[in-house]
């Protein structure tokens, strides 16, 4: 087993209600969060609520949930929220990347659900297991980063990291009670998203708003992008090799365009054991809530006489050559994930402004990871360096390829 730490007898059933701190509360992830926790008030109560920049939806949530904090990391945007809740005054409200870092650390916090994107989500989730608060971890990032340090931060402090992740909660929900058993391998699943059949020239000419399609799943801007690439399962086996401890040469990619089985694991007599339901978030993010338990969860059923098929398709990592970048920065190790997250950010967010092409993307992260400073042994520090100068040399990549 990986850094996925849990003890089920000293996890699951609280006699007082769990008090938690949602990192990322506007997003995706966050949001169905607070869904979990309006079904299960008499089990759940927000302690602090944060955001980066989306201030009037934080200021409705903090008016409903009534959370002791509210954090907007967008320091530009503490007066507007201070403004929208000063007749509220039980809230306290704070502003900037030092308050969100902080406020993990707050004493009556039970669990910390890590929902912001990208990088940002690092320090506060180190931050939060330095603390020995139970993770809820859905910042796949911090493990693409950081995997060998938070492994060992949560050994360390005996915190028990819980996937959010539609997937690794399913490999998740495989193991329990399997967990001294060996794995022979993790089959990955993901839909394909909306490219899946799409021709090598058809690539040349999809735009951002092509991409924001998914099929099957209700995601950000951000992982949508990413789960077009397939880079989303590039960090995914990064995240599940950490987590499971499962080297990266087993854990095999299945492209399933229906997105009913949401992982598996199969073990060294040949049983594979999959978790199977509707595509809906709030299941994996109440699991991790709940574990051992589980909640009654309000929503559709899954109904396998209506689903007249399962298919399962091979990835093209020529195609998506994302994909076998994450293969090849897990294989070189140390930096490398870092420079290959740093540099999938930088042409993420220029490909949505138009910047770059849906295929530049893979070209200037793979130049990155030639030209940034490799480091077989890195610690916070140097993924703090590695992370600024490799958006540098992405940054004028994308420069360079809008101008050609």
């Amino acid at each position: 087993m990986g850094c996925l730490i849990y003890n089920p007898k000293t996890i699951g059933k609280e006699m007082k209600k769990q008090q938690i701190c949602i990192l990322g509360s506007t997003g995706s992830i966050g949001t169905q969060a607070l869904d979990v926790i309006r079904q299960h008030s008499d089990r759940y109560e927000v302690y602090c609520l944060t955001a980066n920049n989306s201030v009037e939806k934080l200021a409705q949530q903090a008016r409903e949930f009534k959370p002791a904090a509210v954090v907007i990391a967008n320091e530009a945007h503490y007066d507007a929220l201070q403004q929208r809740l000063n007749d509220l005054p039980e809230i306290k409200v704070y502003a900037g990347k030092e308050a969100l870092e902080q406020i993990v650390s707050a004493s009556p916090i039970d669990m910390v659900l890590a929902a912001m994107v990208g990088f940002s989500g690092l320090v506060p989730t180190i931050n939060a297991i330095k603390a020995h608060k139970k993770i809820c971890l859905a910042n796949k990032e911090t493990l693409v980063v950081a995997g060998e340090l938070i492994c060992n931060l949560a050994k360390e402090n005996h915190v028990p990291i819980l996937p959010v992740d539609s997937e690794h909660s399913a490999i998740f929900q495989s193991i329990v009670g399997d967990a001294d058993n060996k794995i022979e391998k993790i089959l990955l699943t993901c839909s394909g998203g909306p490219f899946r059949l799409f021709s090598h020239e058809q690539l040349k000419t999809v735009t951002a708003a092509d991409a924001l399609k998914h099929p099957t799943w209700d995601m950000g801007a951000k992982i949508t992008i990413d789960s077009a690439s397939l880079m989303n399962k590039g960090f995914e086996i990064i995240e599940a090799k950490w987590l499971f401890g499962v080297p990266a040469d087993r854990i095999q990619v299945l492209i399933h365009p229906q997105s009913i089985v949401h992982s598996a694991v199969e073990f060294i007599d040949g049983a594979v054991k999959a978790q199977l339901g509707v595509p809906d978030m709030r299941l994996p993010i109440q699991y991790a809530f709940s574990f051992p338990e589980r909640l009654y969860l309000k929503g559709e059923r899954l109904d396998l006489f209506k689903q007249q098929r399962l298919e399962f398709f091979e990835p093209d990592t020529n195609k998506f050559k994302c994909l076998a970048l994450a293969y090849e920065a897990i294989d070189k190790g140390g930096n490398m994930p870092c420079i290959l997250n740093a540099a999938n950010e930088v042409v993420n967010a220029a490909f949505r402004r138009n910047e770059c092409s849906f295929l530049d993307m893979a070209d200037v992260i793979e130049q990155t990871m030639q030209q940034a400073t490799f480091d077989k042994n890195p610690n916070l520090d140097v993924y703090l360096q590695t992370d600024a100068e490799a958006r540098t040399i992405a940054q004028r990549l994308v420069l360079k390829a809008s101008t050609l």
